[in-house]
């Protein structure tokens, strides 16, 4: 009698530890899969969105300005 409670608990443990084992396994495969789509969504949708570009027509040329404030004429390059 001792040896057959004995073998129904090993394998009542054993079957507890495989479903748990695969209950992390497979919320480990969920989560990882979940993350690689936002990443890839989030991928995609940067390559969409196009970055600004600022610049100025004749950046190098600006025009001289050149004015009197009353107490001397000042030369702006």
């Amino acid at each position: 009698m001792q040896n057959i409670r004995s073998i129904f608990l090993m394998l009542a443990g054993v079957t507890v530890f495989v479903a748990l084992a695969l209950f992390t396994f497979s919320v480990t495969l969920a989560v990882g899969g979940i993350l690689t789509v936002l990443m890839v969504g989030r991928a995609l949708s940067l390559k969409m969105k196009p970055a600004p570009v600022r610049a100025k027509a004749q950046a190098q040329q600006r025009e001289m300005r050149i004015w009197n404030d009353g107490r001397g004429t000042i030369i702006d390059l």
